[in-house]
């Protein structure tokens, strides 16, 4: 008896270390984070994180993923193995592990969360026979590429995706994985891609987006901040906060966050949200009761409907009649000419539920074309567009954006550049 219950003492004592460590080492960050990087090199602007993938077999195992938070799920080059041992992948390959067609997850997967549109080719099993004469099933899935919005097909597989870790301050030496269903993808479907990178990453609603897949003590919270310029390099965060920009370093960037709800949307992933008028100098262009309004990562311009656009342009129009115009340049209809970078117009404010507002300043509503034009950086989307609102990556540049998907709720900052920082302003020096 006195035997057991010295053995029971130890193993509650070992418990009780193991907890208080994995509590100490909880503790110790708060977010996971990554660079947010601007491509300028593709068809339209496009934003990506760098991440480290595993396992690998090339020399830089950091990996370049076009942000897209309306993917139900990530893909990116690589190819699928049944087998994973040392030197069983092919030279300068990235390579994970298969999901069978005959696995629960390819079956979820395939009738609840891949794209379902007539452009999307069937989803058909492909048979592999391994040495043995043993024959496997892959888990063909269908993916929207979000550069030509083109449909095609990869490999559904067990991947692995770490980020490092931080406090919102400082970035640590360690990693924080993430495991989620992946697919793998031929080079040749990365072509209209910008330059090195060679994947998506699905930050949308989905149980098989990243959020989702985080830690626990990470899980359903995604902070992104867009950088305005090539040169510079944003964030993105996993996780609840603290989140710090330079140099306001002692400023936690939460509290200069509004808040709106997220709404669901039946067809859709990703992020929607209310909004009730679009106001420019205290004049309301009214919006449609029930019309959706789409957050989107690939849309490079807030888009509008035709008959809500018309409205905008001739506010927009009377507000800076003094300015003087410029021929228009497409895909905008209203253009100024301008000799310098600082022409200054009226804010736009989308009128939010609960009397809150996101307010699109000059920085998110002008776009320099040339030195001597700029236009007002909306687009008509036409008289049958659906969503009637798509705000698009313009105006979330050096905008502080993130999503709370435990509680349904987007908190944005508007600009930044009225609290005198940017979302190139996080400090990306490791600390051991």
């Amino acid at each position: 008896m006195y035997l057991i219950l010295q053995l029971l003492i130890i193993v509650l004592a070992f418990i009780f270390v193991e907890r208080e460590a994995i509590s100490a080492y909880a503790q110790s960050y708060t977010s996971a984070v990554a660079p947010v990087h601007k491509h300028t090199d593709a068809a339209k602007p496009l934003y990506s994180v760098r991440v480290s993938t595993w396992p690998v077999n090339v020399q830089d195992s950091n990996e370049y993923f076009l942000i897209d938070i309306d993917a139900p799920l990530t893909w990116h080059e690589c190819i699928v193995q049944w087998n994973m041992h040392p030197g069983s992948c092919p030279s300068n390959t990235r390579c994970t592990s298969s999901v069978s067609c005959e696995e629960y997850e390819c079956t979820h997967v395939r009738t609840s969360y891949t794209y379902q549109n007539p452009s999307c080719p069937p989803e058909t099993n492909i048979s592999t026979t391994m040495p043995g004469n043993w024959i496997y099933c892959t888990c063909p899935v269908n993916v929207v590429n979000p550069v030509t919005g083109s449909c095609d097909q990869a490999l559904l597989n067990y991947d692995e995706l770490n980020l490092n870790t931080s406090d919102g301050r400082n970035v640590f030496t360690g990693l924080s994985g993430a495991n989620p269903n992946a697919a793998c993808a031929p080079s040749s479907s990365f072509a209209s891609f910008p330059a090195n990178v060679t994947g998506v990453m699905g930050f949308s609603s989905s149980p098989y987006a990243l959020p989702f897949n985080m830690y626990y003590l990470l899980r359903n919270t995604l902070a992104l901040c867009l950088p305005s310029k090539p040169s510079a390099t944003g964030v993105l965060f996993f996780g609840p906060g603290p989140y710090y920009l330079l140099p306001q370093s002692n400023v936690d960037v939460r509290s200069y966050l509004s808040y709106t709800p997220l709404l669901k949307h039946p067809d859709s992933f990703g992020y929607f949200i209310s909004v009730h008028s679009i106001v420019i100098k205290k004049r309301s262009i009214d919006v449609p009761a029930n019309t959706t309004t789409k957050l989107s990562t690939i849309d490079p311009y807030t888009t509008l409907r035709t008959d809500i656009y018309n409205g905008v342009i001739r506010r927009f129009s009377m507000v800076t009649k003094r300015l003087r115009p410029a021929e228009p340049i497409a895909p905008f209809s209203l253009c100024y000419s301008t000799s310098t970078t600082g022409l200054k117009v009226p804010n736009i404010d989308f009128s939010l539920p609960d009397g809150k507002k996101w307010t699109v300043s000059t920085a998110n509503s002008i776009k320099q074309i040339s030195s001597e034009v700029a236009c007002l950086a909306f687009v008509d989307g036409g008289a049958t567009s659906e969503p009637a609102i798509v705000i698009g990556t313009f105006q979330f540049e050096d905008n502080f954006l993130l999503f709370d998907l435990e509680n349904s709720t987007l908190r944005f900052s508007s600009s930044l550049l009225r609290k005198q920082t940017t979302c190139a302003n996080f400090n990306f020096t490791l600390t051991p």
